[in-house]
């Protein structure tokens, strides 16, 4: 826990970065964005604040649902959290040296997380290195250079940052940030909200 960052159950703004991209699949961020207004919601976090950021001003998902991006190439250092969602773009944009320094500019940001391949977008900008990790199990291969150890597990928690596996686990990925944000009690709380029973143990 990042205590000396946020003090479990204490009020603090936090500020989060939803990275998106042309062909995201959009469920690995709709899942945790589901959860964590809930401590806005609940006055857990009643400064919690966020932004939809990406490379260019409108995207298309991998379903083709359409977004309007209000934060094109924003300095990420601005940022308490970073999120990067997933989807077969990943595999190109870990490439993409503008792509990748624009995520490094989170350095700094005091969480970083992802979902499904959004994982080796974090790899790529040096975020996972001595830490451990997982990804959707079709890139666990992809997964590995980036980190010090690939889980195979739904989700994984290593210090300050937070990995989700394939699309499915984005709800229980958000429940552990409010956890880690507030405390195991709230976060059932907010598991019972969405009708998501929470406390599995942690890997």
């Amino acid at each position: 826990m990042l205590s000396s960052v946020y003090e479990k159950g204490a009020v603090y703004g936090m500020k989060i970065a939803y990275v998106m991209f042309d062909g995201m699949t959009t469920l690995d961020m709709a899942g945790v964005h589901e959860v964590l207004p809930w401590m806005l919601v609940l006055g857990a976090k009643p400064d919690l604040s966020w932004d939809f950021c990406s490379n260019k001003d409108q995207i298309a998902d991998d379903r083709g649902l359409k977004f309007k991006i209000d934060h094109v190439w924003p300095d990420l250092s601005r940022y308490d959290m970073v999120f990067v969602t997933g989807g077969m773009p990943t595999r190109q944009l870990r490439h993409d040296a503008e792509f990748v320094s624009w995520l490094k500019t989170a350095r700094e940001d005091a969480y970083k997380v992802s979902v499904c391949t959004g994982s080796l977008l974090l790899g790529a900008a040096g975020f996972l290195q001595g830490k451990r990790a997982t990804t959707n199990p079709s890139a666990y291969d992809l997964l590995a250079p980036y980190c010090a150890e690939v889980v195979r597990a739904r989700c994984v928690t290593d210090g300050n940052v937070f990995t989700g596996g394939a699309a499915s686990t984005s709800v229980e990925v958000g429940l552990r940030l409010v956890e880690e944000l507030t405390d195991a009690a709230f976060a059932r709380q907010v598991g019972q909200k969405i009708d998501c029973p929470y406390g599995a143990p942690k890997l």
